[in-house]
């Protein structure tokens, strides 16, 4: 009992001095302004967030070998990423993070016809700003031509860009 009481004792006081230390007051006097109770807060906060898109590969078209993503310079992705078939299979990828590049090989399998779910799993984005938005394009076997494929867009908690 006493050891809770002394724990609650200090949690109360530890409280106490981090709430008051983050407010400013001015002296007041009733014929100037001045400035009470401002609070900081961080300028960016962030979080760790999975983000997942879906990419359908047409009939009659030739076997994809790289998927190539621009990332956004507003998000930090990990290398913990996986790639799904339609059938929820894993399918065995390889990948090069160069900068804000990531280009993920696909085994020498044919690739075709299917959905691939990608999934970044550990992306670190801001809570507050525009949303993130990766730029896709493929390669298919037999060739080195990249082909833009299209947009994925991740907004953030509070997307700047939403109009409300």
């Amino acid at each position: 009992m006493n050891k809770t009481l002394v724990y609650a004792t200090a949690f109360a006081l530890a409280s106490a001095t981090l709430i008051s230390a983050g407010y400013s007051s001015a002296k007041t006097d009733d014929r100037v302004p001045n400035v009470d109770n401002n609070v900081v807060f961080p300028s960016t906060a962030w979080r760790i967030v999975k983000h997942t898109f879906q990419l359908h590969l047409p009939q009659n078209n030739n076997a994809l070998s790289e998927l190539v993503i621009d990332v956004p310079s507003t998000v930090a992705v990990s290398n913990d990423i996986d790639v799904l078939d339609d059938k929820g299979q894993k399918i065995n990828i390889n990948v090069s993070v160069n900068d804000r590049k990531i280009i993920i090989y696909f085994p020498k399998s044919i690739i075709y016809n299917t959905k691939l779910l990608i999934e970044f799993n550990k992306v670190k984005q801001p809570i507050l700003g525009p949303a993130s938005v990766y730029s896709l394009s493929a390669k298919v076997v037999g060739s080195d031509v990249e082909i833009p494929v299209g947009l994925a867009r991740f907004p953030t908690s509070i997307d700047s860009d939403d109009k409300h």
